[in-house]
């Protein structure tokens, strides 16, 4: 195929991949590791002290249409040890079609453990559960004139529709485990300002085990696994392993049942920023568009 004609099919085949797996309401990145907040209210609070990630990936992409999301959290505890507040702005493109959303998030947390009655949500290993709930939109939008398609009315016209989300989610953690479950927007389209959209509820389940490697607690391990289904597509799930050493270097990779492998790698600039940098891999021939991302984290006080 020429380059003449490479891009506006490129553009329109990821069109018709957005068709077949309908809208989403929460962002699409490579690893949720860093801003769980997005996909489960209940990480909200989650850290001593309040917590700025901005996610990007993509966007370094050549091809033009190509898939690019970025994102930026805020995750802060309140001044009870039981509540947390957490927002975030996120866009997403993807061919002609681009998705900016916006969400608050709060949670309640209640401790099982005596014990860690003067402890805190961020302690290696207290007996909690978090329930939280988030209230946001999307602003949705199909350049469909641009593709310059006649005689099919399915491209007549432009889809510009703004849809409300409200969301729900629980995060267990006990001792070194942790298990999550969220539905980010159960109310799929059913309040959206356009009725030709079809949002669909992406529902969330994801457990993980922390362990360090020796009793000096040099280098952590995390392995985690998530699980994504969304009626009308297939159910997704990520393998993650994450390995963190002295808090000074980071780095993982996964793998994505959609056939793409995740690598993650980054240091620690100082006790409150880390800047790591990853890479998707797309295995599959007729999908294969790899993108490049950074990940800048920064916390306050005590930091990491």
């Amino acid at each position: 195929m020429t380059n003449k004609y490479f891009t506006p099919a490129f553009v329109v085949i990821f069109t018709m991949q957005i068709s077949l797996i309908f809208a989403q309401q929460t962002p699409v990145f490579a690893n949720y590791s860093y801003n769980t907040v997005v996909i489960n209210p209940a990480h909200a609070g989650y850290y001593e002290n309040t917590d700025l990630t901005f996610v990007n990936s993509g966007f370094f992409n050549a091809v033009e249409g190509s898939p690019k999301s970025m994102g930026l959290t805020v995750n802060a505890p309140l001044r009870s040890k039981h509540m947390g507040l957490a927002g975030g702005v996120s866009t997403d493109e993807i061919g002609v079609t681009t998705a900016a959303s916006f969400f608050g998030a709060y949670s309640y947390k209640i401790f099982f453990d005596s014990e860690y009655g003067q402890g805190r949500w961020w302690a290696y290993d207290p007996n909690i559960i978090s329930f939280g709930i988030s209230a946001g939109g999307t602003l949705y939008n199909e350049d469909l004139l641009s593709l310059g398609i006649e005689n099919d009315p399915e491209f007549q016209s432009n889809i510009n529709a703004f849809v409300p989300a409200i969301g729900v989610g629980i995060l267990y953690n006990r001792d070194r485990l942790y298990w999550g479950i969220s539905a980010p927007n159960f109310l799929g389209n059913s309040l959206s300002s356009e009725r030709n959209i079809n949002f669909k509820n992406p529902f969330y389940s994801y457990f993980g085990y922390r362990f360090f490697t020796n009793q000096f607690e040099e280098v952590l391990i995390n392995p985690s696994m998530l699980i994504k289904y969304v009626s009308g597509a297939p159910l997704q799930a990520d393998f993650n392993l994450m390995i963190n050493y002295l808090n000074k270097v980071e780095f993982g990779a996964g793998y994505r049942t959609s056939e793409t492998i995740n690598l993650v790698a980054g240091l620690h600039l100082g006790a409150n920023f880390k800047i790591l940098y990853n890479y998707s891999y797309a295995l599959k021939e007729y999908n294969n568009i790899n993108t490049h991302g950074i990940i800048l984290n920064y916390r306050f006080g005590k930091g990491f």
